[in-house]
């Protein structure tokens, strides 16, 4: 049994969804597990029309378009489909803008951008005599109210996948929703932004796939973002280790939970290109022997330098880094670079006022604080002295630091204007 994910690129408009539709029939007589992300920009759009409603600013226009986008490519396909009926959900979450917490509301609110999505996928495929069974997926991962980092609990969610998914697959394909599962309270949680990768990895973990594939808008993993380094390799293979570490450090390719699942149960994971879907792509799988690898870039942009120092000029020793590291893990922080001097400590973050602010503000009660902003984070795998000399040319390199395999350079973003 396989199962199949497709990103937002993929079904971004009508021939996107026919392009699933003629993916799936390469796979005949197989019955796959499809999970689908939100299409296009969606997400983005809910996100802004969330942010709106939340702070009592008109959102009409923009759930308007945001509905008007979907009803095109409705009537491209020509289903029958009732878009009204999710605008008004859509509707009945906004008005609940002041009953939650911003997150809590934000994952009720984003959530819905797969489930119209799976479901007109369903619809298209079932038009075009592609038997499938529509699935929420809310009923089969389960989570507890981590809200935008739902942490999924493994046992029942491991009952759920094998107690449903089997009787609905000896009918045909089933199509759910990616990123988003479901608390015992009947509530949603969103699994981390790009989180449909892992729902992949959980849906095959629960049910032991053969495999994973992910259909995207490149051939495979690349040593490099094509939008930011002309100079880009495929690689053809991957351990799950060098995934893993790419993962970590920012590489967009794959999202960063997705790998351990996959890795517990020896499932292979495929990086496929929904443009040229018989492409062999990238394969990702476990071997304990070396591979030698070109040098493989990430960039992390919007990052942000936070230095933390002692209010009483103490050493920033065992109890200082201690305390500090609890807090970072207490509000969901993940520092992307660390650096230690005798008074100070710093970190470079994403630069997430919705995270980081909460952060700040326990941290301002015994420190003092420091931040520089319109940063990028440049690591660079399996690197060597050329590559070094040609990424960091007339660079402002703010800090640097290197280990075996890896070198990270925290630098200016010469393109915002100089940090602050």
């Amino acid at each position: 049994m396989k199962v199949f994910k497709f990103g937002g690129a993929s079904v971004k408009d009508a021939e996107g969804i026919r392009n699933v539709g003629r993916i799936l029939q390469m796979f005949e007589n197989e019955n796959i597990v499809i999970i689908v992300s939100a299409m296009g920009k969606t997400t983005n759009a809910l996100e802004q029309i969330a942010e709106l409603a939340f702070n009592e600013k008109d959102f009409d226009d923009a759930l308007n378009i945001l509905i008007q986008n979907h009803q095109q490519i409705i009537s491209a396909l020509q289903i029958d489909f009732n878009i009204e009926h999710y605008k008004q959900l859509i509707q009945t979450q906004l008005s609940q803008s002041k009953q939650f917490s911003y997150p809590k509301f934000y994952d009720q609110v984003v959530s819905i951008g797969e489930i119209i999505s799976s479901a007109i996928l369903s619809s298209y495929l079932n038009h075009a005599a592609i038997n499938n069974t529509w699935l929420d997926v809310r009923t089969v991962i389960h989570t507890d109210e981590t809200w935008r980092e739902g942490i999924v609990d493994w046992d029942k969610t491991n009952v759920s996948c094998t107690t449903i998914l089997p009787a609905l697959l000896e009918k045909g394909h089933v199509v759910t929703q990616g990123f988003i599962g479901g608390t015992s309270s009947g509530l949603v949680t969103t699994l981390g932004r790009e989180g449909s990768d892992f729902t992949g990895a959980v849906f095959s973990n629960c049910l032991n796939a053969e495999g994973l594939w992910i259909w995207k808008d490149v051939p495979g993993v690349l040593t490099a973002d094509p939008k930011e380094f002309p100079y880009k390799t495929q690689l053809h293979e991957l351990t799950y280790y060098e995934a893993v570490e790419m993962t970590y450090y920012g590489a967009q390719v794959i999202h960063p939970k997705t790998i351990k699942p996959l890795q517990n149960k020896q499932i292979p994971l495929y990086v496929r290109s929904f443009i040229n879907p018989e492409a062999a792509g990238t394969r990702i799988y476990a071997d304990d022997s070396d591979k030698t690898y070109p040098p493989i870039i990430v960039l992390k942009k919007n990052q942000l330098l936070m230095s933390v120092k002692a209010n009483d000029f103490s050493f920033i020793a065992e109890n200082n880094l201690s305390n500090i590291y609890n807090l970072f893990a207490d509000y969901k922080v993940k520092a992307n670079m660390i650096q230690t001097a005798a008074l100070s400590f710093s970190a470079v973050v994403d630069n997430n006022p919705y995270t980081l602010n909460p952060l700040f503000e326990k941290l301002a009660e015994e420190y003092e604080i420091l931040t520089n902003d319109n940063l990028q984070l440049l690591t660079i795998r399996h690197y060597t002295g050329e590559i070094i000399e040609e990424l960091t040319k007339g660079k402002e390199i703010l800090l640097e630091q290197r280990s075996r395999q890896t070198i990270q350079f925290l630098i200016s973003d010469q393109r915002r204007g100089d940090s602050k």
